[in-house]
């Protein structure tokens, strides 16, 4: 495998080649996870994935609780489908805690107040089933457990997502609200670890490969031994590359046809092409021997073009009309080459998703 097909094969994978899912669902479902820090830019990054999707559509499919947003990895929030939080949870918690641990002692969070915490929390939903941050930090201040300090609500409601006390609820209008956990996920069929451990490695090598050991381990979090564990759990459903020194994992498929003509894409903040791969080298450069663009430190929102980061772009609203600049990197040899390309597929994009 050379370069080229990599990035061929993850642009399909990747369901940006040929975006193939109905439902905004059906891409969570796809990826297993799709981070969501930023709520606008995540929305974009699902809409991509589509032949036709609408702001509306995707707010619906998370108000509905189809699609829910949560601390599930590394820690940061992802979007992840109603169907997969169970079992993803009681893979990935554990290590999220053990990550989260040195700044829980810091803001002398212990299990006794956690405890108490998840109590008030749990109060709080059953007397109104979705309720913004505000009211729940009036709620968990009243009770006695400090929750002024922004970043020590932030763990408290962090830990009490992972212990499954509380998820994701409707927004109200431009506002987040929280909801009890078991009243917006349906009990399901536990796993026991093996079976969840194969189920995300082929989750991940089949919408994010060809990738690396390690970039399963930065993707998910996982440990090492766990991410080895699951790659043999799911080795005979893989098929193995190298690029050199790298040895690369994907799940057998037909190969993807390296394209002959130009493709350009618009990626938001954090969109899974970048994000998820600890090493950024085969899409960022170093191309012609000019400096890497991996110093990209916000990994977007980012213009690609056949795969390869070119430039960035910005959108600008008013009440008629949604503006995009497109600034190109000079770095980029594929930049200078082909920014009338660029240009139409902004253009095609922008009209395609109303936010």
């Amino acid at each position: 495998m050379n370069r080229a097909e990599l990035v061929s094969r993850r642009l399909q994978n990747q369901k940006l080649l040929a975006p193939d899912c109905r439902k905004p669902v059906d891409v969570v479902r796809w990826f297993g996870a799709v981070q969501s820090q930023d709520f606008e830019a995540a929305k974009w990054a699902l809409a991509l994935r589509m032949p036709s999707a609408t702001n509306a559509r995707i707010e619906e499919d998370f108000n509905r609780g189809k699609i829910l947003r949560t601390h599930v990895m590394r820690p940061t929030w992802h979007f992840v489908a109603r169907d997969d939080i169970r079992w993803l949870l009681e893979l990935t918690a554990p290590r999220v805690n053990l990550r989260c641990g040195p700044n829980y002692r810091k803001l002398e969070l212990d299990d006794a107040v956690f405890k108490r915490s998840h109590k008030v929390l749990e109060q709080a939903l059953k007397d109104g089933p979705h309720v913004p941050r505000s009211d729940l930090r009036r709620k968990l201040n009243e009770s006695g457990v400090a929750a002024n300090d922004t970043v020590r609500l932030a763990h408290i409601l962090l830990r009490a997502e992972l212990d499954r006390v509380i998820c994701s609820g409707p927004r109200a209008g431009k506002q987040f609200t929280y909801a009890l956990f078991d009243e917006r996920v349906p009990a399901s069929k536990t796993m026991d670890r093996d079976e969840a451990l194969a189920k995300l490695t082929r989750l991940y090598f089949r919408s994010h490969g060809p990738a690396t050991l390690q970039d399963f381990v930065w993707w998910s979090g996982l440990s090492v031994a766990d991410a080895k564990r699951g790659l043999e759990l799911t080795r005979r459903s893989l098929e193995k590359a190298t690029i050199g020194e790298k040895v690369y994992w994907c799940l057998r498929s037909s190969k993807a046809k390296v394209s002959s003509s130009s493709t350009a894409h618009l990626l938001p903040v954090y969109d899974e092409y970048f994000v998820a791969y600890k090493d950024r080298e085969n899409v960022f450069g170093p191309q012609d021997g000019k400096p890497s663009l991996t110093t990209w430190d916000t990994l977007g929102p980012a213009v690609i073009i056949n795969g390869i980061a070119a430039g960035t772009w910005k959108k600008t609203k008013s009440s008629s009309f949604v503006k995009l600049t497109i600034t190109r990197d000079e770095r980029s040899v594929l930049a200078s080459r082909n920014s009338r390309t660029a240009c139409a597929v902004v253009s095609s994009t922008a009209s395609s998703f109303s936010q």
